[in-house]
This record gives structure tokens, C-alpha cells and sequence, in this order.
């Protein structure tokens, strides 16, 4: 099973990454002024995650897809790596909606 792992960065923000089961992070957060508005995130992402209608499909200028993860107000909750191929970006969307309903939190911060 998944989890997110919160942090704080250099600058003193909250920050999350959502991890698949194999430890690898296939959704990372902004930058928040407090734990409590990451958490917010983090439930925020469990439950836009379940609708594909809030999944931003993108392209860098390099060619690489990649996707955002949008609330219903349209803010972007969360961001992925960069893919090699759409396929792999699919499957990287495919692991957030498994994992991100019932992944349990890392406080790290």
C-alpha cells in the first residue's frame, strides 16, 4: 500500500510526495505554510484522485508527458515526474488512484 510522506523544505514549508508501494513517488505537493494546510492537500488528493476528470495530461517542452492533479476549484493539489511515454504517465495516473484513497501519512517533518 501507498503512503504520503510530509516534509518540511529549506524554506520551513510543509510539503507532501505520494509513494507507491515500491517506495517510488508518483505525486508531489506545493509548498505549504502549514501542516495543517498539507493535510488539507492530503485529503484533498484522496479524494480528487478517484475522478480522471481532475487529471491534467501534459507535455513538457522537452516531449516528456507528465500530469497535474487539480482540485475541483481547479488548483493544482499535486504534480508527477517527468515520463518516458504517455503509457508510462497512464500507468503513473493508474498508481495515484489506487494508492492515494487508503495511503496512510509519514509525518517526517
Amino acid at each position: 500500500m501507498g503512503k504520503f510522506e510530509i516534509k518540511t523544505d529549506k524554506s520551513g514549508q510543509f510539503r507532501f510526495n505520494l509513494k507507491a508501494n515500491n517506495g517510488q513517488v508518483i505525486l508531489s505537493s506545493e509548498g505549504y505554510t502549514t501542516k495543517a494546510a498539507c493535510e488539507n492537500g492530503i485529503e484533498s488528493v484522496r479524494k480528487n484522485s478517484q475522478e480522471d476528470g481532475r487529471f491534467d495530461r501534459k507535455t513538457a517542452k522537452d516531449g516528456s508527458p507528465y500530469f497535474n492533479l487539480k482540485a475541483s476549484n481547479g488548483q493544482v493539489i499535486g504534480n508527477s515526474e517527468m515520463y518516458s511515454s504517455t503509457a508510462a504517465m497512464e500507468n503513473g495516473i493508474a498508481s495515484v488512484k489506487t494508492n492515494a484513497p487508503d495511503a496512510g501519512v509519514d509525518d517526517n517533518s
